[in-house]
């Protein structure tokens, strides 16, 4: 029997959340859009109320909060208050959610607790993308030849998160016999530099930058997974991180729709709050429909993956749906407050600048039709 009934730790962690987004977050959002500044001090604090910790497990460190569920509550009241700032909260689980989905014991107790630890987390790169391989994995120049009981690295990696404050990476490169093999890499490993940071149109509290390997060696033990599961653990990787992902998309579509609710109640046209158009209250109706659909379909692909399913179609849905909603919010959003909605002084052109990102990061919304598709065709969820 499905419940919608959430868990007193639930409701508390969400409460939580809620009010570290509108006393924490909400004030200084448009500054550090302006600034692409990292928002140091928020993630300190938030770290220090467990807000980062909470989802990993109690036998590293963390909150032990075994729920994604939870971790999509908790990241959707992060994202109404600023997605970009959201996203560096998330800034431990692209290296520490790989190691713990596929790596060693030791990899674990080596690398998972020393991201989070007070008094301020340590960003993890997942370093997949390329110049020549974005959405096409396969596609892969990073190469990997084993010398010894090393493998050295040579390559490029394009737009990775937090790529130029990471403390560790997860890099996918390929070995010419086995294929696509992914590798831990400590960030201050020799022949590993940061190139060029992006100035991106929006998330810009969130930093993306380009990394270049030239003869990284890695010792063996630092593979993760078998030579050729690259592929594998990355797919594993995305159907755990979308379902988060998109309740980033779902908080952000929660906090256009109600600016612009609020607005349509007290802007006053020909006599009238204009929110009295039907043209505008069917537009902000829509809004509150499609919100509650994607935080249900959210809410289904992590219910999926706490059962050990796959969750690779539902995570897939979500994804796709949620982040077209939430450009579809916001610019309405936009278009609702008319002449203010286009200008800084206003929060919903942000938004709006923030929708088009997710859209993009985590699989554009075409592969997440194109994996719905192929997913659908052979009846796999």
């Amino acid at each position: 029997m499905v419940s919608f009934h959430l868990t007193e730790e639930q409701e508390q962690l969400r409460q939580r959340a809620a009010q570290f987004a509108q006393q924490d977050m909400r004030p200084v959002a448009a500054d550090y859009d302006t600034s692409a500044d990292l928002p140091w001090p928020i993630i300190e604090q938030a770290t220090r109320q467990g807000l980062v910790t909470y989802k990993y497990p109690e036998s590293y460190g963390g909150g032990g909060v075994d729920s994604l569920v939870t971790a999509c509550l908790v990241t959707e009241e992060l994202a109404w208050g600023c997605v970009g700032i959201a996203n560096c909260l998330m800034g431990c689980d692209p290296a520490v959610l790989p190691i713990l989905l596929c790596g060693t014991d030791d990899q674990k107790v080596r690398y998972v607790p020393r991201l989070y630890q007070a008094p301020s987390m340590r960003f993890g790169a997942f370093a997949i993308a390329e110049p020549e391989a974005g959405s096409d994995i396969a596609a892969l120049r990073t190469s990997a030849v084993r010398d010894g009981a090393a493998y050295v690295l040579n390559g490029y990696k394009r737009y990775i998160t937090h790529g130029d404050v990471a403390d560790l990476y997860i890099v996918f490169a390929t070995i010419e016999a086995t294929g696509i093999t992914a590798f831990i890499v400590e960030a201050d490993t020799p022949g590993l530099t940061i190139g060029k940071q992006a100035d991106k149109m929006g998330m810009r509290a969130s930093h993306v930058s380009d990394i270049v390997l030239e003869n990284v060696r890695v010792p063996a033990e630092n593979r993760l997974g078998e030579e050729g599961q690259g592929f594998y653990i990355a797919m594993k990787y995305f159907a755990h991180n979308r379902p988060v992902v998109s309740a980033l998309a779902v908080g952000l579509a929660r906090a256009a729709y109600e600016y612009a609710l609020d607005y349509a109640r007290q802007r006053v046209q020909f006599g009238k709050p204009i929110i009295a158009n039907q043209s505008i209250s069917f537009m902000l109706a829509d809004m509150a429909i499609e919100i509650e659909a994607a935080r249900l379909l959210v809410w289904q692909a992590a219910w999926q993956l706490d059962q050990g399913q796959s969750g690779n179609l539902s995570a897939s849905m979500a994804k796709a749906f949620a982040s077209d909603l939430a450009m579809r919010v916001t610019t309405n959003a936009v278009q609702i407050l008319g002449g203010h909605g286009v200008m800084r002084d206003y929060p919903v052109e942000k938004w709006m600048r923030d929708a088009k990102i997710l859209q993009i990061v985590e699989g554009t919304s075409q592969i997440q039709r194109m994996i719905i598709a192929q997913l659908s065709a052979v009846g796999s969820r």
